[in-house]
């Protein structure tokens, strides 16, 4: 399958060639049908199909090659795929409602261009060039949207409502912390709330153990969760263990764990709640029209597909750009190259782009330059992220060579630096362990994590990735596991989320994710925690700030005497 720009122009030809464009559904057995007819009939001299070299091995079934671990341990890279994994699910999910495998209109057109003897042009842009530029292009609040959209359709609302839930209560645990003496939350508060927690998180290792024996999936998770709330429960209501626990633990660890179990049931209760309306949307009548209720065929229809378009145009301008308004441009290129070497062309696309494709061959002068249309997007915003990582980054720094030159002891500011090395390695560590990385990668990530949690540039996970990808061996072909795993209905949730992890991508992704998430937890509980705690001994906050000035002072004293 050879280049336009290799090919020798067809015998006879004199002038410029046509080009015909089909427009398809993928996952249209309809789509299928005309693809073979047409070019049965027309016999062009070339079939051009909206594949890159990439997606037509895949069709064809070659191996998926290994990825390099650069590629996905780099931060937006990940981002990247996680985007390409999703659409390429609801295509998946699409061609599984309709009995089509996805990408058969394309590979309809190949084999029988191939039965004719027709040679196949390839005219789309490189998929991973088109989902970089796309991800580029998105704002913030538009990749956030996407991914929670596409959650919210792929996802058990239970399942989408806890997780919320967690977030949610491990934000809050601090903020009550910090603030929960100006709500009325007091020390017997906390232990009441800590009592409980104990009683109900032992009750539920307990139980779950004793269940696994006799049940599995989803009945041991409630069996296991629902004795362990009620015992909670019962120990809120009564307080019978605060004694017990406030002669043993100290007020420091009854402020951390009673303020933690109070943001996460609240937090928790937020996502049962947010998981009962995304139920009860999820469960009501689709509307006249829906895609439930649409013929797979319409979906070829100009108009059907013009409210489409415009329906994602209106969510996200740029990545419209990038996804559909780039791509015709970049084909009509080629097939406007291949034209005017005198070639008759049949152009196999999706329907989405027809329009735009046949606009730009009826004015090849408005086609943007091609250069406009490859390489990787930078993007014209600016990194809020990487501004507030450094921004926190300097104050880390600041914050102890003030204190230092305001002559607070060495003893103190080691101990200091103790418990922030050793509450990032504890948290790193133990969530890359929890995502199932080996004692090698999560030490790894525990050790470099005080590290990288002040370098907007460095992560934890990055480290504990490559140490993981020893024993992993990641390819593309995972993305087709993940997606059939994702569509079993017949399984319960745990049994599918436990399979997914033994998917190579799917466990690197998250040993990687939830290391970088251990470290920005543990550095949100030494600031609300442990920080305080130390601040005590230099007269509180109002002690520590003045502290901060003499340093500033004396920093600046030292500065000028050395310049004189």
């Amino acid at each position: 399958m050879s280049e336009p720009a290799d090919r020798s122009p067809p015998p006879g030809a004199s002038g410029e060639g046509r080009v015909s464009v089909v427009g398809t559904a993928h996952v249209s057995e309809a789509s299928v049908q005309e693809v073979e007819t047409r070019i049965a009939e027309d016999r062009p001299d070339i079939v051009a199909v909206e594949l890159d070299e990439g997606r037509y091995r895949q069709l064809q079934g070659e191996e998926p090659e290994d990825l390099d671990a650069s590629d996905l341990l780099k931060g937006n890279t990940v981002f990247q795929f996680l985007a390409y994994w999703m659409l390429s699910y609801v295509q998946t999910r699409l061609g599984d409602q309709f009995d089509v495998k996805p990408g058969a209109d394309m590979m309809a057109a190949i084999d029988t261009a191939e039965e004719h003897g027709i040679d196949v042009a390839l005219v789309d842009r490189d998929i991973q060039e088109t989902i970089q530029r796309f991800w580029a292009r998105m704002t913030i609040t538009e990749k956030l949207r996407m991914v929670g959209g596409l959650a919210f359709g792929v996802t058990d609302s239970r399942v989408v409502g806890i997780m919320v839930g967690l977030i949610v209560g491990l934000l809050a645990g601090p903020v009550l912390a910090l603030f929960g003496g100006t709500l009325g939350i007091t020390d017997a508060i906390y232990l009441r709330a800590a009592s409980a927690a104990i009683l109900g998180l032992g009750t539920t290792l307990v139980v779950d153990q004793i269940a696994g024996l006799t049940l599995g999936g989803d009945q041991r998770f409630a069996a296991a969760l629902g004795s362990g709330g009620a015992i909670g429960l019962v120990a809120a209501a009564f307080g019978f263990a605060d004694g017990l626990f406030g002669t043993y633990l100290g007020g420091f660890t009854i402020t951390i764990v009673g303020s933690l179990a109070l943001g996460l049931v609240g937090g928790l209760l937020f996502g049962l709640v947010a998981a009962a309306i995304i139920g009860l949307r999820g469960s009501t009548q689709p509307e006249a029209g829906g895609m439930d209720e649409m013929d797979i065929e319409d979906l070829t229809d100009a108009d059907v597909v013009t409210v489409m378009m415009e329906e994602f145009r209106q969510f996200s301008p740029g990545g419209a750009e990038a996804l559909i308004d780039e791509r015709d441009a970049y084909i009509a290129h080629k097939l406007v190259g291949l034209r005017q070497a005198g070639y008759d062309v049949l152009a196999v696309v999706g329907a989405g782009h027809r329009e735009g494709i046949e606009d730009y061959l009826a004015n090849p002068s408005t086609l943007p330059p091609m250069d406009s249309l490859v390489g990787e997007e930078k993007g014209s915003r600016l990194p809020w992220g990487k501004l507030i990582g450094i921004a926190l980054s300097v104050g880390f720094v600041a914050f102890f060579i003030l204190l230092a030159m305001a002559g607070v002891q060495d003893g103190f500011l080691l101990r200091l630096f103790g418990a922030w090395f050793l509450i990032n390695g504890i948290f790193a560590a133990g969530f890359a362990k929890l995502a199932g990385a080996r004692w090698s990668s999560a030490g790894v990530g525990g050790a470099v994590a005080w590290m990288t949690s002040i370098n907007p540039a460095l992560a934890p996970g990055w480290f504990t990735g490559y140490v993981e990808l020893r024993h992993l061996s990641v390819n593309i072909g995972d993305i087709s596991t993940l997606n059939s795993l994702l569509s079993d209905e017949s399984k319960p949730i745990g049994e599918i989320v436990s399979e997914m992890f033994e998917v190579p991508m799917f466990k690197l992704i998250m040993v990687v994710a939830l290391t970088n998430v251990g470290s920005i937890i543990a550095s949100i509980l030494f600031v609300s925690y442990i920080l305080p705690q130390f601040g005590t001994e230099l007269g509180g906050v109002e002690g520590i700030s003045r502290l901060m000035l003499d340093g500033a002072r004396n920093s600046a004293e030292l500065i000028w005497s050395t310049l004189r």
